[in-house]
C-alpha cells in the first residue's frame, strides 16, 4: 500500500514539554518504520507549508532512498533552521552584515574615507550603521529564506520536484501509480536474477 504524507511540521524543540510528550521517541519510531517500509512513500509539502528541524530529519528521503520521494509546492519552505536562525550563523551575529554595509552603502564608504584621512567621524559611522542594521538584517533573512525554497531544495537533491498546487493531485496520482509498477518489476527481477540490486 503506497503511503502519502502531507508534511507541514515544525521540528523538535528540545523543551520540557516535548521531552515529556516523548516527541523524540515517536520521531525515532517514525524513522524506524520508514526505513523498513517497502512500498512507495510520497512526501508532499503543501503550499505555504514548512518542514523544519527534526521533522525534516524524520522524513528525509535519504533514510530509505528506494521507497521515499519528497515533493514540495513552489510556495513551500523546508530546512533544518528557520531563516532567522540560519542568518545568525551564516552572517556571524551581524558582523558580516556590518561589513556588507560598509561595502555597499555610499555614505558609509565616504565616512570610511574621511576616517582614514584622519577626520573624527566615528559617531556618524555608528549612527549610520544603527540606521541601516534593520534593513540589512531583513536582507540577510531573505537571503537565507531563499535557500529554503523549492528551486534550491531541488538543486540540492532534497526534493524530487516542485509542484503547483493546482497540478499536484494529478501529478502525484500518476507518479505513485508508476512507482507501484516500477517496484513490482524491480521485486520480480531481484527475485529471479541473482546479484542484482534495486539501484
Amino acid at each position: 500500500l503506497p503511503l502519502v504524507i502531507f508534511a507541514n511540521w515544525r521540528g523538535f524543540s528540545g523543551g520540557t514539554r516535548d521531552m515529556f510528550a516523548e516527541v523524540l521517541k515517536y520521531g525515532a519510531m517514525i524513522v524506524d518504520a520508514l526505513v523498513d517500509y517497502k512500498h512507495p512513500v510520497t512526501i508532499y509539502i503543501p503550499p505555504n507549508g514548512e518542514l523544519r528541524g527534526g521533522a525534516w530529519v524524520v522524513l528525509d528521503p535519504k533514510i530509505n532512498e528506494e521507497s521515499i520521494e519528497m515533493f514540495a509546492d513552489v510556495d513551500a519552505r523546508g530546512g533544518i533552521l528557520e531563516p532567522a536562525g540560519a542568518a545568525e550563523i551564516v552572517f556571524k551575529k551581524d558582523k558580516q552584515v556590518v561589513e556588507m554595509m560598509h561595502r555597499c552603502d555610499e555614505q558609509l564608504r565616504d565616512l570610511n574615507a574621511k576616517k582614514t584621512s584622519g577626520q573624527d567621524v566615528v559617531a556618524a559611522i555608528q549612527q549610520r550603521e544603527k540606521l541601516l542594521l534593520p534593513l540589512y538584517q531583513q536582507v540577510s533573512h531573505e537571503y537565507c529564506d531563499l535557500h529554503d525554497r523549492c528551486p534550491r531544495m531541488k538543486s540540492l537533491g532534497a526534493i524530487r520536484e516542485g509542484l503547483h498546487w493546482a497540478d499536484s493531485r494529478s501529478y502525484l496520482h500518476w507518479r505513485i501509480r508508476r512507482r507501484v509498477q516500477e517496484n513490482s518489476v524491480a521485486r520480480r527481477l531481484t527475485r529471479s536474477v541473482t546479484g542484482i540490486s534495486y539501484q
